[in-house]
């Protein structure tokens, strides 16, 4: 059986992850804008809000792991 240090590091890693989805989809967000397709705008804030909460909780994972 894995112990707590495995996965913290599992959390970690799912967290860089995270961080590099949020700027992909802020990179897409910005381009997006530029198109006149107000869903594609919505999708992308909608997905890049979502990827935000869950860096979010992640980080709060992490933090209270020993």
């Amino acid at each position: 059986m894995r112990g707590r240090n495995w996965i913290k590091a599992l959390r970690q890693d799912e967290a860089r992850q995270v961080r590099a989805r949020i700027a992909e989809l802020e990179r897409n967000l910005t381009a997006a804008s530029a198109s006149p397709s107000r869903q594609q705008r919505h999708e992308a804030g909608h997905e890049l809000r979502n990827a935000k909460f869950r860096l979010e909780r992640l980080e709060e994972c992490i933090s209270a792991m020993p």
